[in-house]
């Protein structure tokens, strides 16, 4: 037989408190291929320790271990993962079976590392539960079965990937003596198989079944000894001819299922955890969506009015009260600005407050003194009758144009104003016209609630002055805007002998109103990194919570042959996996939240997909970034350490 374990020298120490404790003694100690050995030894003869070095689940302080001729020391951390998949099978005196896996699911665990296809790894997994007498518990937990058949699951996990040698680590110690026999019984019978068996026990007439019996004291072997037994055949490889696929895409898949698992298996937890991603991601939704409905509205605002317009008003710009006592713009500047190149129209305006009864109907409303160029310069046609005429402004008529609202309240019943006479204050005031409905204003009133008169009459009969609070100017070629908006100012400013006006440009309004959402948008964006960075150390902390749970777990898996990446993809998947849910709840949320506020308040909501998708890529990458430390920590843990852990 050849060498499949050789120990050359090996010794193991373990610092504690400062302090080295050795173990193991220069072991020297070679396993032949098919060999059935069984190692005694009392309590802290360094058994156990030794069984974690032969299963490459720990490293010898010092000298040699060669599997198959191969020097392990040289190994890295996955490769030796390789090696324990390809090789190992153990079997725990504690089972260490999954208490959330069923058997067939604890069962084909290994051969998920191992890149075998579901289809093949269940039936695979089903066989050889049968044949260990648990065809009928295949969907059992752990909890479920009792201590023999847990062993025995342990067993067929053993098997899973066809392993070469058996490693069993007091495999009766928990167990009664029926079931012992039974255990035993197999692994004779596995050993007869071909598969080398190494046992690890106290027990001397379990040693005994043994073909070769070792005995450890004080971590030292202190006897050696080989019995004749019957020859094993050679091993069949069991397993082995399976088509392979890359463990990493079998791994994706189970981590997934764990990870769902999982969080349902802790719902208040996961609902906990999700809050901070939650509410992070559907207020950025609902307040981009609110904020973009606003913008939307003052754009369509100021369009509605043209961008090709230069509105001029008293005071200077941005000097709050400015505007106070100066009496300038009046009808003398109308033809200075209307004689000027590049303009097209000119409108003045004048407003205040008046009283207006029909009837039984008083209203106190806006009222605003124009000419006749208003519908046509502010792009507000009219929806009934006729806007007054250049001769009704020269004439200082008596005619009144409605706001649509303005209509519906003073005439109720549905009465045609057109042609009627309504006083505007102390005058009779005939209807002239119903302007079209623009709706409620950025600023929240309603545009349709106002009345508009001749600017001459306004002047003298309903506001007593002649001064305008402003003057539209329509540039007939929008390329020309900074060039007329000069000229305007050198007029103005020839003609008043000093600065008491300003002029504003609307290009220059769309592009503040612009820069306004922009800054709004960030704000937005920095409101929601803080809910989502407070959302992933949330995240952060319960998955350490869930690493420092799942400790044995972890172990369990890096016996079976799981690398450090999977363990990490393993723990990744779960920290993603709730961060792009609560991602996904809060775009839902976003969205409805954002709909109802619109509804409720009468705000205009701007829906898009960029807001709802940069949300919940944030959130994604919120797993990521705050399920990194969690899930490295857990791809770190020493095997031995884990499998130790309670």
């Amino acid at each position: 037989m050849s060498a499949l374990l050789e120990l050359r020298g090996v010794s193991r120490e373990y610092t504690s408190g400062g302090s080295r404790t050795a173990v193991l003694h220069n072991i020297s100690l070679t396993v032949n291929a098919g060999e059935f050995l069984a190692v005694m030894g009392p309590s802290g003869s360094g058994k156990s320790t030794l069984m974690n070095i032969l299963g490459c689940l720990d490293r010898p302080s010092s000298g040699h271990y060669l599997i198959n001729g191969v020097d392990t020391a040289r190994l890295e951390p996955d490769e030796l993962s390789a090696l324990r998949r390809r090789t190992f099978g153990f079997i725990f005196q504690r089972y260490n079976l999954m208490s959330a896996l069923t058997a067939l699911e604890n069962v084909a665990m290994p051969a998920v590392y191992a890149g075998l296809p579901a289809p093949g790894r269940v039936a695979r997994a089903a066989q050889l539960l049968t044949q260990l007498g648990l065809g009928e518990r295949l969907h059992y937990r752990p909890s479920q079965l009792s201590g023999g058949q847990q062993q025995r699951v342990s067993i067929a996990r053993a098997l899973m990937n066809g392993a070469t040698a058996i490693l069993a680590d007091e495999p009766t110690g928990a167990l009664d003596s029926k079931s012992g026999v039974e255990v035993m019984r197999t692994l004779r019978a596995l050993h007869r198989r071909g598969h080398t068996i190494v046992l690890i026990t106290h027990d001397e007439q379990l040693a005994l079944q043994a073909a070769r019996m070792i005995r450890l004291h004080d971590g030292r072997i202190v006897d050696d000894r080989v019995r004749p037994v019957a020859a094993a055949v050679a091993p069949r490889g069991e397993g082995a001819a399976a088509a392979r696929l890359a463990p990493t895409a079998m791994v994706f898949a189970e981590s997934l299922k764990m990870a769902l698992r999982s969080l349902m298996h802790n719902r208040l937890r996961t609902a906990l955890t999700m809050l901070g991603i939650i509410i992070g991601v559907a207020s950025v939704v609902a307040m981009l969506a609110i904020g973009n409905g606003a913008r939307q509205e003052v754009l369509q605002r100021i369009e509605a009015m043209g961008t090709d317009l230069l509105d001029v008003k008293r005071g200077l710009a941005a000097v709050r009260g400015s505007s106070k006592g100066v009496i300038t713009l009046t009808p003398e500047d109308l033809p200075v600005l209307t004689g000027l190149p590049g303009v097209a129209a000119v409108l003045p305006e004048i407003d205040g407050t008046v009283v207006l009864r029909y009837g039984n109907q008083d209203l106190q409303l806006p009222a605003a003194g124009t000419s006749e160029q208003f519908p046509h310069i502010r792009n507000w046609p009219v929806q009934a009758g006729v806007f007054f005429d250049q001769a009704a402004v020269g004439r200082y008529a008596l005619q009144v144009v409605l706001g649509s609202s303005v209509a519906q309240n003073l005439f109720p019943s549905g009465e045609n104003p057109l042609g009627k006479y309504i006083m505007v204050g102390n005058a009779p005031f005939q209807v002239m016209g119903i302007m079209g409905p623009k709706g409620v204003s950025s600023k929240g009133y309603d545009l349709d609630y106002q009345v508009w008169v001749p600017y001459t009459t306004a002047s003298t009969l309903l506001f007593s002055r002649r001064y305008f609070d402003d003057v539209s100017v329509k540039v007939s070629d929008s390329a020309l805007m900074r060039q007329v908006e000069d000229t305007i100012h050198a007029a103005l400013l020839r003609s008043h002998g000093t600065e008491d006006f300003n002029v504003r440009n609307m290009a220059d309004l769309i592009d503040t109103a612009n820069q306004t959402q922009n800054a709004f948008t960030n704000l937005l964006a920095a409101v929601a990194v803080i809910s989502l960075v407070v959302g992933g150390i949330g995240v952060m902390n319960i998955m350490l919570v869930s690493v420092s749970e799942r400790t044995r777990e972890i172990g369990i898996r890096m016996a079976v042959g799981a690398r450090r990446q999977d363990v990490l993809l393993q723990f990744l998947t779960e920290a993603v996996l709730v961060c792009a849910i609560g991602g996904i709840i809060g775009v839902v949320l976003g969205v409805t939240g954002g709909l109802l506020t619109s509804r409720a308040a009468g705000w205009l909501t701007a829906l898009s997909p960029a807001p709802a998708v940069l949300a919940f890529a944030c959130a994604f990458f919120t797993g990521l970034a705050f399920g990194y430390f969690p899930a490295r920590k857990a791809a770190s843990l020493d095997p031995v350490e884990a499998l130790a852990r309670d």
